[in-house]
């Protein structure tokens, strides 16, 4: 998965589930889910199936893992049942590919192109998977405005997901930590939602870090930085929420914290609300609850970890983006709505951001690779205890646990594995093998699956795409530029995001997320320019040279295939989404972040210099995530849009697609043949 600013969403879904609790009517939300709509139970054969969903599993490194002993566990299941590479999706990215897994279809049936779509109409980005809208019909009463109607959380997600399927035919589905299906989807029996489950700003997670060594507060991609000063041993801050709407004139939530430095020893006790905590230099503290002020007698929850990364020379202290808290949710992460309570009484409270690994922390400095380790391994941790539970409690149905931990580490941690990435560093060598031993961690919980599970259990171990080195990037934009589809209007703002430097008066092509790029096109851009007529042969134009690009570094190619819309996605029920193009690049190269987000720099290709060192947003068949199963399947899955499929077939109910959404097969190598 690849971690990318929040951006405003805009674009109208088609599903959407409504707010119900006064304190989340503006910026955040609250969803009770009633029963399950539609599903008409059928008597079900007694079946078990537990699928371990491991984000970023790359099936060379298992293999060789497997071959060198280091994974007993999937050997043994491997042997017994199956072991192969797992065709991803194009674009090799995580929303698309789980969504595929979880639906069936290709990316034109389920809607999910990128990590980040475009509203044609405004040429605005937005995050892909989930939409948020604030209330409508404000009434003024007083310094306050009270909302008649409500916002609602929007999952963007289109199809039908393979749950609905078993739960209609009386095998009840519980899914933990599902991705791109924020907010639930409220038709399996139980679900907690996963990646793309926003913290309490609404972002993907926005740290906080509080020291005197600035004299300003500082926004840095996924987190901030705020002064702070030390009064006799005394250090008083403030942890900022989501926009207060209630006030006529929005304001920010905030409430305060204090710090007391012990004068002599290396601790510090911290105090928010009622809540104090007692850590010393390097120690975390366990969630801790806390409360913003909406309304006189009307409170939003949420809960934060602190870390104490020093108290002298110099006070730095971190602190998590605040998360939902499970015991009172402000927005929907489960079905029904109290079973993350329950999860979160029986095992802890736990992170409902569904991507915990701060690796914004690691990229911006604050964290040491050691700390940014020590905060996964939290994450982890919990992941795992939420695991052991659903084991010991399951009987019969369908199991589905996600593991993020090896995806995010491996995105920061995997230039230790290369000592040829541009950003090695001999200080890297002590964590040659963090990536590894992730695997061996994950064998280790298939082992405990294997002693747990009755023996007619089918135990699958699936990833969503495998991971390799990122060692350049590939400004799409300057490419573009340079190239003559794209002007400037402004080259000093080239820099800029979401196109600030463009001229479109005179672009003809533009890219926007990690593997897509558009035409201006008129009639579907606000600005648009390229006429249908022309659409084309300018594709072909620009797939040409894109083909013949090759890196002045290597004398390689940049881009390895290059898709037409139709090849990549198969039929398109939502065009004014989907790109015109897919970049399928190079084992090495990826598009840049700059790029990636609407910025032009001045160089096409540079070294990757960057903490996040690893990928896999490159030419699908480079990437193949893995499937291991305990016995050998009924009916072979070579791809993600098949699995949930040959799931079902365990289960006797037929594929649940309509037949005109049923798996075409792999575009061909090269595209818009």
């Amino acid at each position: 998965m690849t971690h990318l600013p929040q951006l405003s969403a805009v674009k109208t879904p088609r599903r959407a589930q409504p707010w119900t609790r006064i304190a989340l009517i503006l910026a955040c939300g609250s969803l009770v889910l009633g029963p399950i709509a539609g599903c008409t139970r059928e008597p079900a054969t007694r079946a078990r199936i537990v699928v371990l969903g491991i984000d970023g599993l790359d099936y060379d490194l298992t293999r060789e893992l497997m071959d060198s002993g280091r994974l007993p566990n999937l050997a043994q299941l491997a042997q017994a049942g199956s072991i192969g590479p797992l065709q991803t999706t194009m674009p090799a990215q995580s929303p698309v590919a789980w969504s595929t897994f979880i639906t069936g279809l290709q990316p034109g049936g389920h809607g999910i192109f990128d990590f980040v779509h475009r509203d044609p109409g405004t040429m605005q980005p937005f995050l892909s998977t989930t939409r948020t809208d604030e209330p409508r019909a404000m009434v003024s009463l007083g310094p306050w405005q009270l909302p008649l109607l409500g916002g609602r959380v929007q999952l963007l997600r289109e199809g039908q997901p393979f749950w609905e399927a078993t739960e209609s035919h009386g095998v009840e589905t519980t899914l933990i930590r599902m991705p791109a299906n924020f907010p639930p989807s409220g038709t399996a029996t139980r679900e907690l939602s996963g990646m793309g489950t926003p913290d309490l700003l609404g972002s993907y997670g926005t740290f906080s870090f509080y020291t005197p060594l600035t004299d300003r507060e500082v926004e840095m991609p996924g987190g901030r930085t705020y002064p702070v000063e030390i009064v006799d041993n005394v250090v008083t801050g403030t942890l900022v929420g989501p926009n207060n709407p209630f006030p006529r004139a929005p304001e920010r939530l905030t409430t305060g914290f204090t710090a007391y430095l012990d004068p002599q020893l290396p601790v510090a006790k911290i105090v928010v609300g009622a809540e104090e905590r007692v850590l010393r230099e390097g120690d975390w503290s366990d969630w801790v609850p806390i409360e913003f002020e909406l309304l006189p007698f009307q409170r939003l929850r949420g809960m934060g970890r602190f870390y104490v990364k020093q108290i002298r020379p110099a006070f730095e202290l971190y602190v998590t983006p605040i998360n939902l808290d499970p015991l009172d949710a402000a927005m929907p992460i489960s079905t029904p709505a109290a079973w993350a309570r329950q999860l979160a009484q029986a095992t802890g409270r736990f992170y409902t951001q569904g991507m915990p690994e701060d690796t914004s922390a690691l990229a911006a400095g604050i964290f040491s690779p050691d700390e940014f380790l020590a905060q996964a391994r939290l994450a982890m941790e919990e992941n795992v205890r939420q695991f052991r539970f659903a084991l010991n409690g399951f009987d019969e149905g369908l199991l589905f646990h996600y593991f993020g931990t090896v995806d995010q580490v491996s995105h920061m941690m995997w230039r230790a594995r290369d000592p040829a990435h541009p950003a090695y560093d001999a200080a890297d060598a002590p964590y040659a093998r963090v990536v590894e031993d992730l695997y061996v961690e994950i064998d280790a919980l298939v082992g405990e699956a294997l002693q747990t599970l009755p023996p007619d259990t089918l135990l699958i171990v699936m990833s969503d795409h495998g991971f390799t080195s990122w060692r350049r990037s590939f400004h799409l934009n300057a490419w573009l530029e340079q190239h003559g589809y794209l002007t400037l209007a402004d080259p000093s703002r080239r820099n800029e995001d979401v196109f600030a430097a463009v001229d479109w008066s005179r672009t003809r092509a533009y890219g926007l997320g990690l593997n897509a790029l558009y035409l201006n096109l008129r009639g579907r851009e606000r600005d648009g320019i390229v006429p249908a007529e022309a659409r084309d042969a300018l594709l072909a134009e620009i797939q040409d040279r894109l083909h013949r690009t090759l890196d002045p570094a290597t004398g390689e190619p940049v881009v390895a295939s290059v898709y037409g819309r139709e090849q990549a996605f198969g039929a398109v029920s939502r065009p004014e989404l989907a790109p015109d193009l897919v970049l399928g690049y190079a084992k090495g190269t990826r598009a840049s972040n700059e790029s990636a987000l609407g910025a032009v720099p001045a160089e096409v290709i540079v070294d990757n210099t960057g903490a996040w060192s690893g990928d896999h947003c490159m030419d699908p068949p480079s990437v193949p995530g893995v499937l291991i199963t305990s016995r050998p399947l009924r009916q072979p899955a070579s791809g993600l849009q098949d699995l949930a499929v040959a799931i079902l077939a365990e289960l006797d109910i037929a594929d649940w697609r309509a037949p005109h959404q049923r798996s075409a097969g792999r575009p061909a190598a090269r595209g818009l043949q």
